[in-house]
């Protein structure tokens, strides 16, 4: 990628200078773009897999805020027993969204875990809504952040057989090889 037009174009017709400007800049936005789709899927595979082991570790020792929501939502199960459980549930799929062999054990645990996120919106209304339907309480909203973490599991899912397919093709490309 060259550097941007400078001073030195002064000498150039101003629509000249405008063009060589415009270049420039379809050359940054394609490295830029280039970048961005190498490192989307696994920044955000990452990321998922750290909210994962933050928020179930939290409910592990006893230190997570949604604990007492849990408890409410819950109430067949003990919450001393259901939200340390569910803690570590959080924890393993963090952990196999971060190594690569297990993403779609995480995948499928955290699609089972989801429907459960959601029943405080039909069983606990008034703590997820000061104006219902649209007026989000900090539980809500808390809630209503889950459509993105479903959103990213799905970008995230989407990949695996892409994965699968270049380990493939490295391996046979290994072969060949030998």
């Amino acid at each position: 990628m060259t550097p941007p037009p400078d001073v030195a174009d002064g000498d150039k017709p101003p629509a000249d200078r405008l063009e060589s400007a415009r270049t420039w800049l379809e050359s940054a936005d394609r490295t830029i773009i280039t970048y961005m789709d190498r490192l989307a899927v696994p920044v955000l595979r990452i990321a998922l897999g750290v909210v994962f082991i933050w928020f179930g570790g939290l409910k592990v020792i006893g230190g997570s805020p949604a604990a007492d929501l849990v408890a409410a939502t819950v109430y067949v199960v003990p919450p001393e027993l259901f939200v340390p459980v569910l803690g570590i549930w959080e924890v393993i799929i963090g952990i196999c969204l971060l190594y690569r062999p297990l993403i779609r054990l995480g995948i499928l645990l955290l699609f089972l875990q989801m429907p459960g996120t959601f029943l405080p919106i039909v069983l606990l209304p008034s703590v997820v809504f000061h104006t219902f339907p649209y007026g989000l309480t900090v539980e809500g909203q808390y809630i209503v952040k889950n459509l993105v973490i479903i959103g990213a599991a799905l970008v995230v899912g989407s990949t695996v057989r892409k994965e699968d397919k270049r380990v493939t093709e490295d391996v046979r490309q290994s072969d060949a090889k030998t």
